[in-house]
């Protein structure tokens, strides 16, 4: 059975259409050339499946045209391979570039990268590093437990007396409404001179401190100035530890009263709005002040709990939750009669970003109803904590429970669970303001180690929620010594502006009796720190020796990545560490975890995997085979890696000495340096040099032509010696300016570029060097001059023949305008040398395609044409197939790279879509190369994203969290009366002092600079060829729109040959493959959670000693409203004259000494 004929016009009247010359525009189709008509409907074809159908495509002697045979398409396909092959060979010149190199073989020598080597050199000077500033750390921990020791505590001591640099104290007088200003200050502040300092990205001031105190602390409180009185003493500390280590940064004592004194002084950054900075909640700070914890929070939701009360418990919740780490494990809980759990959490989860964010989210949704019932909430807690089938902290066990008040203090729970060993820390939380009995909450968390706590209002959320820290440090600082160990944390972005740091943190303990013979002191005083930049630790990796894919990383225990290629936040939240795992920093597989997990042990390791990595773009997707070296970085949690692609193995290392013949002359005077001058780029082509760190004295620039005069004008003034310079980055630069002048004389100069339809040759090497032939085509020339930060370079690497980049399109964005741009199309391939056995791959070279004359190029290639210039014709009785030139109307023609993405079509209306994802040009289409396997996706999540953020969704006038009086409400006496409006009237205070606390975005309000964007997770799509490798042919089966199509991948390229026939309807459009980046959710959290990612909490763990005094667990009582006080604030309210509440310091009675 044969497939309807589709028949030729008899008549052909006028003229036989003529070719253009070649490499002009391609022939259109004259008036008796192939056209398909409509098309007739083919039920006998439906029928049949299609492996039967592909033989019947082109029956032999039918009197019509048909789809293309295979063989036909097929010898297409070579033709395409032979021209690319062809002008690549001419003028990509990697042959010769391989001579110039062995000609000038006695310019360069070839080192070799060992791997095992590099990785425990580089491990051990990392550890040097940090030794440098553990060394400071303890000179520094010691001497403020001795200050404090020989401290004696002033009752009298008064604001003027204190004579200190208060680092917000400029910004405080530029704003009128600051509380020093309203008040007028007694404090005696200093005025400072600042220099900058490039080291710290800010003016300080070397000879001072400065001073940071929360904005909800009182300065002049007794706790606070005599904290001012002794740690002043630190000063000269700081400055000797400075002269011993000028590399040492930010030198920062955070005091358990939650005062900041850090060295060198600089003016504190002025936030936006109010400044929420609190030294005891940075990611630092609480890593230093205590050992990992697992806590439950459980949550009173009886219908007793007001609206008002109920938003502070779900805020003070929240912010509970800030004080955990990544070390630390939670779960929350609400209960009345029963207790269920918030979340779709079911057990202790590790408290990371995204899981303290799932929490978050669900405590927005409780909901009061039902009685209390406290048995039921602390035996669900403790059910949580003994369970010991998942991964938990298994240190510090607590309790934390927030409550409106309750009269049991169910102690048989305790007697079942707790004693007699009281493993596990109870505090309790009376939240709101109320007329209950507190001793029951009392009682419970006296008689289990841990501490009572009163939230009358939202000023006392902060404080109170992080105070239980201080309980939590008893047994480190009745350890004494043994738990005086430098612990390092993970990577977060530095307060000051340093960017991003880890800190070296170290407890500072009480050392003082509180009378003669009395036991002593059990308080943590605070956390020191000493910050060091990822900038110095990269420091010390090697730099360029690795080549463009090669690259040195370090985790943490956590399996997060200290250093990493692709640790690249692009936003920054100021209040939560930076937690990139390395299975999300780079694409997962089984082998990369079981790196992982050795890493992550403390083990040293090598191995060789094929796994897949994402171009520099992230738009592509290659299958790539790399070396992996591991071992521990000693004295410290962290693990460093090496990844090696093999070709790296080996690199050049230029010797110059031959030329340097007076190492006086400056190296300007060098040959081939002339090369580098813009004199001789209309004869040698334009150079873009990469911008490294040749000398110290080079200024850095953005714009690559400004980068060159700075590189031209030191190297007038600099010998080939200097010690100021990078000798390895500056001869290599030298040298490839010369290999790649030569590959310009010998091969490109004397080439017309235009016959073959050439906008421009280049070549990119590993010494820096890109150089552009001719020098105009550098106008449009758009690659990163960092050859290693360029993704045709590093995909040129990976992939064997040659690699097509076709220009990047947004489908957001409007086409190419190719009236007036002249469009071009990346070719590339690596230059492989064999030097001695060793081989390596220095160099890219390759060919920058214009579009629109190899799409005419391109039909012709996949035509029947005999000759050169005239077009196959098809007579009445003859038989003929169609074609990609004469048959455009009917056929679409495309070459498609290995990421999905358009490059060259027979179709003049899809040029200007060149550059786009496939789908957006025909959806049908590729997803029928897709589902035949001719395509493979890759799915991950960037964790790193930036979105815009969200509008809000309440536009009341109330402020956020606020509970709002209904009309009825103001009508009953006996609620003027009650707590609810007691409370009300409070926080109606409070808000109207402190009014940005309810309106900002915590980001916002302390200043962040990201404050316009957030840290969002963005799904990523790639695609890559899958596992069909030959020819192919298939139908789109969708009726009477069913389609004929072939794929074919071309030999030694990165593109996908595909015929098919135009579609003639719509009705059968299938879902479109979506490549573009989407906003997301990130992968379901509560499944994750079910497979938790391997990972070791910190190696010690202080939570229990016998000597511990628990006598110290908070007192209170609850504070009746009286309806004089109602009437006070009433009137004063109405009169518009808030009194200054009394602020927030609340210290433990043992912190006076």
């Amino acid at each position: 059975m044969a497939v309807p004929a589709r028949t030729c016009g008899a008549s052909r009247p006028g003229p036989a259409p003529t070719a253009l010359p070649w490499p002009g525009r391609g022939p259109q189709p004259g008036p008796g050339a192939c056209r398909r008509p409509s098309r007739p409907p083919r039920p006998l074809l439906l029928l049949l499946p299609p492996l039967l159908m592909l033989p019947l495509l082109a029956a032999p002697g039918a009197s019509a045209y048909s789809f293309p045979q295979q063989h036909t398409m097929q010898h297409w396909a070579r033709r395409l391979e032979q021209e690319i092959d062809g002008v690549m060979r001419i003028f990509g010149g990697v042959q010769q570039l391989r001579e110039i190199y062995k000609d000038n073989r006695n310019l360069f020598e070839v080192q070799e990268n060992e791997p095992q080597k590099l990785v425990e050199k580089v491990a051990g000077d990392i550890e040097s590093l940090l030794d440098r500033k553990v060394q400071a750390l303890k000179r520094l921990a010691d001497a403020a437990e001795n200050f404090q020791k020989a401290h004696r505590w002033q009752d009298n001591i008064k604001e003027e007396d204190i004579l200190y640099y208060d680092a917000k104290a400029d910004a405080e007088l530029d704003d009128p409404e600051s509380e020093d200003v309203e008040r007028g200050s007694k404090v005696s502040t200093l005025r400072l001179d600042f220099v900058e300092d490039s080291n710290f990205k800010n003016k300080v001031n070397y000879s001072y401190t400065a001073v940071q105190i929360p904005t909800d602390i009182y300065k002049g409180s007794t706790v606070i100035l005599n904290e001012l009185n002794w740690t002043e003493a630190l000063e000269n500390v700081f400055i000797e530890n400075r002269r011993q280590d000028p590399t040492l940064l930010w030198q920062v004592f955070g005091s358990a009263t939650g005062v900041t004194r850090y060295y060198p002084a600089t003016p504190w950054r002025a936030p936006k709005k109010i400044d929420l900075y609190d030294v005891r909640r940075r990611p630092w700070y609480i890593q230093g002040a205590s050992s990992p914890k697992d806590m439950v929070i459980i949550v009173d939701v009886s219908g007793s709990v007001s609206g008002l009360t109920l938003k502070l418990m779900k805020t003070s919740v929240c912010e509970m939750l800030d004080t955990l780490s990544d070390d630390d494990y939670v779960n929350v809980a609400s209960f009345n009669e029963k207790a269920q759990p918030v979340s779709c959490f079911t057990h202790l989860v590790q408290a990371n970003v995204r899981n303290k964010k799932v929490f978050k989210e669900a405590v927005q949704g409780m909901v009061a109803k039902g009685t209390t019932g406290y048995k039921a909430g602390f035996e669900y807690a403790f059910d949580q904590l003994q369970n010991s089938n998942i991964t938990r902290a298994n240190c510090n066990k607590m309790i934390m429970m927030f409550t409106d008040g309750g009269e049991d203090r169910v102690q048989d729970v305790f007697e079942k669970y707790n004693w007699p060993n009281r493993t596990v820390r109870v505090f309790t939380f009376s939240v709101g303001q109320h007329n209950y009995d507190v001793t029951p909450l009392q009682w419970m968390a006296c008689a289990n180690k841990g501490y009572y706590f009163e939230i009358p209002s939202i000023g006392a959320i902060r404080i109170n929620t992080q105070e239980y820290l201080d309980v939590l440090g008893r047994p480190m600082v009745l350890a004494g010594k043994e738990a005086k160990q430098v612990q390092w944390t993970n990577v977060y972005e530095d307060a000051l502006g340093l960017g991003l740091v880890v800190t070296g943190t170290l407890p500072v303990f009480n050392l003082t009796q509180d009378g003669p013979g009395e036991k002593k002191n059990q308080l943590i005083l605070g956390v020191m720190g000493i910050d060091v930049a990822l900038n110095d630790i990269k420091r010390l990796t090697p730099n360029y020796t690795l080549g463009a894919n090669g690259y040195v990383f370090a985790i943490d225990l956590n399996g997060y990545v200290l250093l990493h290629p692709n640790l690249k936040p692009q936003t920054t939240n100021f209040r939560e560490p930076v937690t990139l795992d390395f299975l999300d920093a780079e694409l997962e597989d089984e082998n990369k975890e079981e790196i992982r997990r050795s890493m992550i042990d403390g083990n040293k390791g090598h191995k060789q995997i094929r796994t897949l990595v994402k171009s520099l773009d992230e738009r592509y997707v290659d299958e790539v085979v790399r070396n992996y070296t591991w071992v521990p970085i000693r004295s410290t949690n962290y693990s460093l890696g090496l990844v090696l692609p093999p070709y790296s193995t080996f690199y050049l290392q230029a010797n110059l000495s031959d030329q340097i013949l007076q190492v006086k002359l400056p190296i300007s005077k060098l040959k081939d340096f002339e090369f580098l001058l813009p004199s001789s780029f209309e004869s040698e082509g334009h150079v873009f040099i990469a911008p490294r760190e040749y000398c110290k004295d080079l200024n850095a620039s953005d714009n690559n032509t400004e980068f060159l005069k700075n590189f031209i004008e030191l190297m007038e003034k600099v010998t080939p010696d200097s010690k100021q310079c990078n000798n390895f980055l500056l001869h290599n630069l030298i040298l490839d300016t010369g290999i790649t002048q030569q590959l310009v004389e010998r091969v490109w100069r004397d080439q017309d570029l235009n016959t073959y339809s050439l906008l421009a040759v280049f070549a990119a090497t590993d010494g820096g060097i890109t150089r552009v032939f001719p020098n105009k085509a550098a106008e449009d020339w758009t690659e990163n001059p960092e050859p290693f930060n360029a993704s045709f370079y590093r995909r040129s690497l990976d992939n064997r023949g040659y690699v097509f980049k076709p220009p990047h399109q947004d489908a957001l964005l409007r086409p190419l305008e190719l009236e007036n741009d002249t469009v071009g199309i990346l070719v590339s391939t690596a230059v492989e040398l064999s030097l001695g056995g060793r081989s390596l791959r220095p160099a890219v070279v390759g060919v920058k395609l214009d579009l629109e004359a190899w799409a005419e190029k391109f039909k012709v290639l996949a035509s029947n044409r005999t000759h050169q210039d005239q077009p196959q014709k098809c007579g009445p009785s003859s038989h003929c197939e169609m074609d990609c030139e004469v048959n455009n109307e009917d056929l679409l023609c495309v070459l498609i790279d290995d990421g999905g993405f358009l490059v060259l079509s027979n179709q003049n209306h899809q040029w200007d879509q060149v550059g786009r994802f496939f789908s957006e040009v025909d959806a049908n289409l590729m997803l029928a190369l897709y589902n035949n396997s001719f395509y493979t996706r890759k799915e991950s999540y960037d964790y790193q994203a930036a979105c815009a953020p969200q509008p809000p969704g309440n536009l009341g006038a109330a402020p956020r969290g606020v509970f709002v009086p209904t009309i009825a409400d103001f009508l009953n006496l006996a609620w003027w009366t009650s707590a609810a409006a007691w409370s009300l009237f409070q926080q109606l205070l409070y808000g109207l002092i402190y009014h940005s606390w309810f309106h900002a975005d915590p980001t916002e309000a302390e200043g962040s600079p990201e404050a316009r964007e957030s840290s969002c997770v963005m799904k990523q799509t790639q695609y890559y060829f899958g596992s069909v490798n030959a020819s192919y042919n298939a139908i789109i089966d969708c009726g009477n729109c069913s389609r004929l199509f072939h794929a074919q991948r071309l030999t030694n390229t990165n593109l996908l040959f595909v015929v098919a026939e135009k579609p003639l309807c719509s009705q059968c459009e299938a879902g479109r493959l979506l490549q573009k980046e989407t906003h997301s959710d990130g992968p379901e959290q509560c499944e994750l959670v079910q497979r938790p990612r391997y990972r070791r909490g910190p190696h010690i763990c202080f939570d229990y000693n016998a000597t511990e005094d628990t006598s110290d667990c908070g007192r209170g009582a609850s504070f009746p409203p009286s309806l004089g006080v109602l009437v006070s604030l009433q009137l004063l309210l109405l009169l518009g004259l808030p009194p200054r509440p009394q602020p927030q310091v609340h210290a433990h009675a043992s912190r006076r000494v």
